[in-house]
């Protein structure tokens, strides 16, 4: 007789038909296949972590390959996996990330953990059975990744706060109130002030590390979130190639991989965030009204919206970085050093995606929106 262990592991690699095995399951002694479901579900999510796979990008692809609902199991998987750890001994984006997903071990032992989520969610058993399935077959195909964060267990107690920590947070105290204000002199004036915080420092800290064989490229991942990801992933390439960043869009697991230096990539990150909210307001400000012109129409405006947004962004932000650097004393001295990063950026792009496809180019079919869109970005702070 085929043990419960036997059966998940052929349903979820595809030797057993998925409403055979679910079938089996359902019927077979719940003591038997409790622990097998949970102790499958953490070691998965483990395996994961220590291949580059952050929570918060293994929570997103769950909720996008199968259903949004089964993602709170991978919550509890990431509480599972952190309890091995000491604190110190996790890195503070990485626990930034578990707490985002609010992981908690609220369990008691890993046996009794699916009869006790039946409780919790107030599942009938069939649906928890088909949720878990339907989790392990996600996470089964998923490949390793680069580690861009070290995972629990790698790395030391943080180092304190720099200069570079204390200029970012000014910079998104003035990102806060350009969003929040409704007044767009105001927001000019927190943009010109932002723009010129990140510029600065940008510029200098390039001839700075000029020559510095320690200071390299590195990566980080950004999350690319439903809907009109494409579109998102437009404008963060926009925002990254003004900043001298390269960007990798990965659809199939709902991130694009950044490329650049620290300082460059911090502000890609500020930018994108604070672009989209802006983008999101602009856009439920001038979008057509319901009723008779339908969802269709409403969503060939809000993709043409974004796509026009994200062009005329990538102009704006192109003009301010050349007047920013004819702005500086030492322009002919760091042309050759941003030369040279350039090139540094693209060669590490190339050693982690060797074999990249140009993405198709995004279409416009609302002439509307892509003005709206443009005008939008006319409007928007550039912080």
């Amino acid at each position: 007789m085929t043990s419960v262990r036997e059966t998940v592991a052929a349903v979820v690699g595809g030797r057993l038909g998925y409403e055979d095995g679910l079938d089996l399951l359902t019927v077979a002694p719940a003591a038997e296949v409790d622990p097998v479901l949970a102790g499958a579900l953490f070691d998965a999510t483990a395996r994961l972590f220590r291949a580059g796979w952050q929570p918060a990008e293994v929570h997103r692809v769950v909720a996008r390959r199968g259903d949004p609902a089964h993602a709170h199991l991978i919550a509890d998987a990431v509480a599972a996996y952190l309890r091995g750890f000491k604190p110190r001994t996790v890195d503070p984006r990485w626990r930034a990330q578990a707490d985002g997903l609010d992981a908690r071990a609220w369990w008691g032992a890993d046996e009794q953990y699916v009869g006790q989520v039946t409780r919790r969610r107030r599942a009938d058993r069939v649906s928890l059975i088909d949720a878990f399935l339907s989790v392990l077959t996600v996470l089964a195909t998923l490949p390793p990744l680069d580690v861009l964060i070290p995972p629990p267990g790698q790395v030391a107690r943080p180092a304190p706060r720099n200069a570079n920590a204390a200029l970012l947070d000014r910079v998104r105290a003035l990102l806060a109130k350009a969003e929040s204000t409704t007044f767009p002199a105001e927001a000019e004036a927190y943009s010109a002030k932002a723009q010129e915080l990140i510029s600065r420092h940008s510029l200098e800290e390039a001839l700075v590390e000029a020559g510095d064989a320690r200071v390299t490229p590195y990566a980080r991942r950004v999350g690319i979130d439903h809907p009109y990801e494409s579109e998102k992933a437009a404008l963060l390439a926009s925002v990254a190639g003004a900043n001298r960043c390269q960007v990798v869009w990965s659809p199939e697991f709902g991130f694009a991989t950044l490329f650049g230096f620290d300082a460059d990539m911090d502000a890609v990150e500020l930018l994108h965030t604070s672009l989209l909210v802006q983008a999101h307001r602009a856009m439920a400000r001038d979008e057509p009204p319901g009723g008779k012109a339908g969802r269709a129409r409403l969503k060939t405006f809000r993709q043409s919206f974004l796509v026009g947004y994200a062009v005329r962004i990538g102009e704006r932000l192109a003009e301010a970085d050349r007047a920013a650097l004819a702005g500086t004393a030492d322009a002919a001295a760091l042309l050759p050093v941003l030369a040279s990063r350039e090139v540094q950026v693209r060669e590490a792009r190339e050693r982690a995606f060797p074999r990249t496809v140009r993405g198709r180019g995004l279409r416009v079919d609302s002439e509307e929106g892509w003005e709206s869109g443009r005008t939008a970005a006319d409007e928007a702070t550039l912080a």
